[in-house]
């Protein structure tokens, strides 16, 4: 059998976007040396062409892989999302094709809780428009409309790990916490879970989103339920841009039912830096809008550069799958001893294990482990052997229902 199916020096690694630098670092620790780096997102003609070769890519949210862009991915067999999200990313397609997903969801958590208490900190004290009118000689000096966070309450919507470290942070500045979930979760500290989330809505007196983008979440903050908040409360969203209604926030925000609002995500996001951003809260008094910053510290994209690149060098090296989004999980063991491993990603179908089993026998290889996980329509097996026949790949590779076989060692 053939030592490898592909040596390091051939696997073609694609970074896009300018991901940190602790990502090519860490690549190059695991012997990965061909590395083409870019600064910003590759134009969709350029990233066509660039993929073809490409056997990882890595980007962060502005690279679509989907459709045409996929489609002529011929040689990727894992892709990392150097951020928490993954909506740019087709991931039923790629999984399809054999095509693990690696993304880092802990990676910024701090970076956008701390930003969410500052806010606070900012909105509750008029801090936005203060710093506008001193920077165009106007003195606000004034208690009026000027307030503490201690004493006052905040209900967490998405109770997850961005939400959690937010209850901790905020019970430290005297807030009472409070959160609503649609899975149960382990109160941190002092939280108080609710039970819907109209008596959340109903009782505090900031509102923080920290959901994920699903059907479900989808224009969740209509504007009826942004006016069944308290009257004079604050509204912050750092998850996802679909889920608030923003005309319905500039409303509430016109007509003084809102006291203030922080806006990190929008429904539609500029592709560049270059292009002009619009929106409908633009000009309002007490509205903080940040361009899709709440992640973006250097310590944050320091610690998603190394753990993304090390689930991508990991999977390359080993076959581990753990943590990938969209693929069946395998923890694997660390090498002991001579044998080869092999990897086969299939259509999960009946018979098929069966089948893989009867090839590697008839070879007259002789297992030493075997690992299986499975998706309702892929199938993932890695395979330790002590030896086999020149011609087992081909063999295994040629199984009805067989997406991928590949030999790592």
């Amino acid at each position: 059998m053939t030592k490898t199916s592909l040596d390091k020096d051939k696997i073609h690694i694609l970074l896009l976007e300018g991901v940190h630098q602790t990502a090519v670092e860490g690549f190059q620790r695991a012997g990965y040396m061909n590395i083409r780096y870019e600064k910003k997102a590759l134009p969709h003609e350029e990233l066509v062409e660039a993929i073809k070769g490409a056997h990882i890519v890595g980007h962060r949210s502005r690279t679509q892989l989907k459709g045409e862009v996929l489609e002529a991915a011929e040689k990727l067999f894992a892709v990392g999302a150097f951020c928490i999200g993954t909506n740019q990313i087709d991931l039923d397609r790629c999984r399809e094709r054999g095509i693990p997903v690696f993304n880092a969801p802990h990676a910024n958590t701090r970076s956008v809780a701390e930003l969410v208490i500052a806010e606070m900190v900012m909105l509750v004290r008029g801090i936005g428009d203060k710093n506008m009118a001193a920077h165009q000689g106007k003195w606000m000096k004034t208690a009026a409309k000027s307030h503490e966070l201690r004493g006052k309450s905040l209900g967490i919507i998405g109770y997850g790990h961005i939400g959690s470290q937010v209850s901790i942070l905020a019970e430290a500045f005297g807030l009472d916490v409070y959160f609503y979930d649609v899975v149960p979760k382990l109160p941190m500290g002092n939280a108080t879970p609710l039970r819907s989330l109209d008596e959340l809505l109903e009782k505090v007196d900031f509102v923080t989103l920290h959901v994920p983008d699903t059907p479900e979440t989808q224009g969740m903050m209509t504007r009826d339920r942004i006016f069944q908040t308290k009257k004079g409360a604050y509204l912050l969203n750092l998850s996802r841009g679909t889920v608030v209604d923003i005309e319905g926030l500039a409303d509430a925000i016109q007509s003084e039912h809102l006291a203030g609002a922080a806006i990190d995500v929008y429904p539609k996001e500029p592709k560049s830096n270059a292009e002009t951003f619009t929106s409908a809260l633009q000009g309002l008094p007490n509205v903080i809008l940040t361009p899709h910053i709440g992640g973006s510290t250097q310590e944050a994209q320091y610690n998603i550069g190394g753990e993304v690149a090390g689930k991508l060098a990991s999977y390359s090296d080993t076959g581990a799958t753990t943590t990938s989004v969209n693929f069946p999980e395998l923890n694997l063991p660390v090498k002991q001893g001579e044998y080869d491993r092999l990897l086969h990603i299939h259509h999960n179908r009946p018979g098929l294990l069966a089948a893989i089993n009867q090839v590697i026998g008839k070879s007259e290889a002789n297992i030493v482990g075997q690992y299986l996980q499975t998706f309702p329509d892929v199938g993932y097996v890695v395979i330790d052997i002590d030896r086999g026949g020149a011609d087992l790949l081909e063999q295994l590779r040629a199984i009805d229902g067989t997406i991928r076989c590949r030999v790592l060692y």
